[in-house]
């Protein structure tokens, strides 16, 4: 017996849910408000929650990480009068069972519940999962431990797995701890793994970087060669394939290997034996891929810039980082990690940290992500000196510019706002209302800018593609169909 929770406005779609759900045998209740329902999630601990999307005091799509995250995990199924294909990568991207329209019939309404369930049953009566060994992976926003879930699944298995973000979000980091925590051994057995032979994670993690490979020599490094294979080689060399034998081959930035390489690369993942350069006999390797980069792979193969063979073998399981600016509760728990780790490493005592500081590493887009932040704070500790507490003045000035400007931009159109009418006569309006029209508005004008241009508009806002419709079903708007 399962439980259950509908989270929905319409009362008698509730009780009709609830009706079917106890017929299943199961023990269903509902809210009709969002705040109801992040109550009693974080109180009482379900199997399934079906929340509907746009509810009165907010968007469900909102909140399906808060509910994902309380100490139950709830499965979530979305439920919505009006589909939206927009909505519902959204609502999958977040992690979302399944997204189904309430115009479905009762049988198609049921079936997802019954596979959660289902699923659900079977993944609580597995053994609890190792804890992870995350090395330098800090913070435990939503949008992270979603990331750190799949590392876990990847880590007990063989698949191969694409890592894809933006430059500095950690996909080697990533890609490292997938490798030691695994437990299996070169012959892909867990059980003999347990015994004691060694894992992979025993073995070489040999790092490819895709973008420093000369276009000429690329095969050689990749699957050695033999004396005399070409002018210059004076010794038979293994390549790096080879010395991932047993272990894992890492390989970044994925979609700058030439498209002959592809070809070539192709065949060994499928068969896991090559031929070097020059030699005559095929050589086996064992490894496990890992593959990353920062580049849309999908629009590459509309192009013809990158296989789609290759593609659909690199990405059996996707590991999508988010952006620094898309997870900025993570913020402070970087820097203190960080900083204490650089003062270790120079032999000084840890520094303290005021308001200010943090107020405007905030304020900051960071394109550069957690390894420009990194940075940030390096060069901050440089410049503090002896000083035992970082300020903003230690900043970067790109980076106190920033926060001055937006502090006054702010200052201005909060200004302009207050004075100029606009519905405020009555009184000072509430902060969190405030800030929720003022980012409508932004979206508003943003949508309209950009005459509803999505790629155009995240180009702008600085927003990846999920966030900027998540935003935007925030609000309650949409790009306007042409």
């Amino acid at each position: 017996m399962g439980k259950i929770l509908i989270i929905d406005d319409d009362e008698m779609m509730c009780k009709a849910m609830c009706m079917l759900a106890e017929q299943m045998g199961h023990e269903s209740t509902y809210a009709n408000t969002i705040n109801e329902g992040l109550e009693k999630t974080s109180s009482v601990p379900f199997d399934v929650v079906l929340l509907d999307v746009m509810m009165p005091d907010g968007n469900g799509l909102d909140v399906l990480p808060k509910i994902g995250d309380t100490s139950s995990k709830p499965e979530v199924i979305i439920i919505t009068t009006a589909g939206d294909p927009d909505g519902a990568e959204l609502a999958i991207r977040s992690g979302a069972w399944d997204y189904i329209e309430k115009t479905s019939s009762v049988k198609e309404m049921m079936l997802p519940l019954s596979r959660a369930l289902q699923y659900r049953q079977e993944k609580l009566s597995k053994l609890a999962p190792v804890v992870l060994k995350r090395e330098r992976i800090v913070g435990n926003s939503p949008r992270m431990k979603a990331c750190l879930d799949l590392l876990a699944q990847a880590a007990v298995s063989d698949v191969n797995v694409l890592i894809t973000g933006e430059t500095g979000t950690g996909k080697e980091l990533f890609a490292r701890a997938i490798h030691f925590n695994s437990p299996r051994n070169d012959k892909g057995s867990l059980s003999q793994a347990i015994n004691g032979n060694r894992s992979r994670a025993d073995k070489h993690f040999v790092v490819v970087d895709c973008t420093a490979l000369p276009e000429t020599l690329v095969e050689s490094v990749l699957f050695g060669h033999e004396r005399g294979a070409f002018t210059g080689a004076d010794k038979t060399q293994e390549g790096l394939i080879k010395q991932a034998d047993g272990g894992t081959l890492f390989l970044d930035e994925i979609g700058e290997l030439p498209l002959a390489t592809q070809k070539a690369f192709l065949r060994v993942l499928q068969e896991r034996r090559f031929r070097p350069v020059g030699g005559k006999v095929e050589i086996e390797s064992n490894f496990r891929l890992i593959v990353a980069t920062n580049r849309d792979l999908n629009q590459m193969t509309e192009q013809g810039e990158f296989r789609k063979d290759l593609l659909f073998r690199l990405r059996s399981l996707t590991i999508d980082l988010p952006p620094l600016r898309e997870r900025p509760e993570d913020i402070k728990d970087l820097v203190r990690f960080h900083v204490a780790r650089l003062c270790d490493r120079y032999g000084i005592a840890t520094k303290g940290f005021s308001s200010d500081f943090f107020d405007a590493l905030m304020a900051y887009d960071w394109p550069g992500n957690v390894r420009e932040l990194v940075n940030t704070l390096d060069g901050a500790i440089a410049v503090a000196g002896n000083d035992p507490t970082l300020y903003n003045k230690h900043l970067p000035v790109h980076i106190r510019i920033q926060m001055a400007r937006t502090s006054v931009s702010k200052g201005t159109h909060e200004n302009h706002r207050f004075q100029g009418g606009n519905n405020y006569d009555a009184g000072i309006p509430n902060l969190k209302d405030f800030r929720l029209s003022l980012e409508k508005e932004y979206f508003e004008n943003l949508v309209s800018f950009t005459n509803g241009d999505a790629r155009r508009a995240c180009q702008i806002s600085g927003l990846s593609r999920s966030r900027f419709y998540e935003l935007l079903s925030k609000h309650n708007l949409s790009i306007p169909k042409n």
